[in-house]
C-alpha cells in the first residue's frame, strides 16, 4: 500500500594461534614466562569467544522490530480498520508480510473496503522477492517483483477498465500486465523500513510502479500509542507521489501514520502498543 532494515554494522576481530610441537616450548609453561604466555593464550580464546558472541548479538540487536507491528487505522476519528507487519526470520532472509483491511460504513453498509496483502523476502538490506494482492474496492491489483541478475524484475498487472461498449464488442478491457527492470537498490512502499527515508523514487507495492518522493525531516513530537503511553518520535512529512506524515522513534520503528484520503478525510494510524 502506498500509504521497510535493518542497519548491520559489527565488526569482528581475529586473533593469531601459534602451536609448536617442540617439547622444550611445551615444558617452558611452567616457567612463569611460559605461564604468562599461557595466560594470555586462555584469555585471546575468551575474547575470541566474547568478541564473536558480542558481534552475533549486535547484529540481532540492531533490527528495531519485534515480532510484529500493528496499527488501528482511523477514519475522522473512527476506527475502520487494522494494518499489521510480521517479522520472521528464514535463515539468512528475513521475510516480512503486511495485511491491511479496512472497511468505511455509511448507515451501517459498507460504502468502501481496501484490503492489500504483502509478502517481502530479504537478504540484509537488499529486497529480493516481493507479492503483493490488492482488491481496492474491487478494483484488483497483482505485483510480483524478483530479484535479477541487473536490478528486480516487476510484474505488475492492473485491473481491468470499462470502455465505452461502441469502441468494443465487449465493453471490457482485459487486465493489463506490464513488465519492468527497476533499479537494484529501490525500496517498497511497506513504510517499515527507515532507509525509505533518504530515498527519492520507491516501489509502489500496489500498483508496481515506481514512486517519486521528497521526505522532509519536521521535528521531534511525542505521539500517543492505543495504550496511552507516550512514545518520542521524528516526523517526516511526504511529498510528490506519496503524501502523507509518518514518525519514527529513535529505535527506527514506524510509531504513527496520517494521511489525507482522496475524499479529503483524514487517516490515522495509531500504535497497538
Amino acid at each position: 500500500m502506498s500509504l521497510p532494515l535493518s542497519k548491520n554494522c559489527a565488526r569482528t576481530g581475529s586473533f593469531d594461534l601459534q602451536v609448536t610441537d617442540d617439547p622444550e616450548a611445551c615444558r617452558s609453561v611452567y616457567s612463569a614466562t611460559g605461564l604468562g604466555d599461557l595466560m594470555r593464550g586462555q584469555l585471546a580464546a575468551a575474547l575470541i569467544v566474547s568478541v564473536l558472541g558480542s558481534t552475533t548479538v549486535s547484529a540481532a540487536n540492531d533490527f528495531p522490530y519485534g515480532q510484529t507491528l500493528a496499527f488501528s487505522v482511523y477514519r475522522n476519528g473512527q476506527e475502520i480498520g487494522r494494518h499489521t507487519l510480521s517479522f520472521e526470520q528464514d535463515g539468512a532472509n528475513r521475510v516480512v508480510t503486511v495485511a491491511i483491511n479496512l472497511a468505511v460504513k455509511a448507515m451501517g453498509v459498507i460504502a468502501y473496503r481496501y484490503v492489500h496483502a504483502d509478502k517481502e523476502v530479504w537478504n540484509g538490506d537488499a529486497l529480493q522477492a516481493l507479492d503483493s494482492q490488492t482488491d481496492d474496492n474491487g478494483k484488483k491489483y497483482k505485483v510480483h517483483v524478483q530479484r535479477a541478475a541487473n536490478g528486480l524484475a516487476v510484474d505488475r498487472e492492473a485491473p481491468a477498465e470499462a470502455i465505452n461498449a461502441s469502441t468494443a464488442d465487449q465493453g471490457m478491457q482485459p487486465p493489463l500486465i506490464e513488465h519492468e527492470l527497476l533499479p537494484a537498490d529501490i525500496l517498497p512502499t511497506s513504510h517499515w523500513n527507515i532507509a525509505q527515508l533518504k530515498r527519492s523514487v520507491l516501489l509502489n507495492t500496489q500498483y508496481g510502479t515506481q514512486a517519486r518522493v521528497q521526505v522532509t525531516p519536521m521535528g521531534r513530537e511525542p505521539i500517543k500509542t492505543a495504550t496511552g503511553a507516550t512514545i518520542e518520535a521524528t516526523r517526516y512529512h511526504y511529498t510528490g507521489d506519496i503524501r502523507m506524515d509518518q514518525w519514527f522513534d529513535d529505535r527506527g520503528r514506524w510509531v504513527k501514520g496520517m494521511f489525507a484520503a482522496p475524499d479529503g478525510s483524514t487517516i490515522d494510524y495509531v500504535l497497538q502498543e
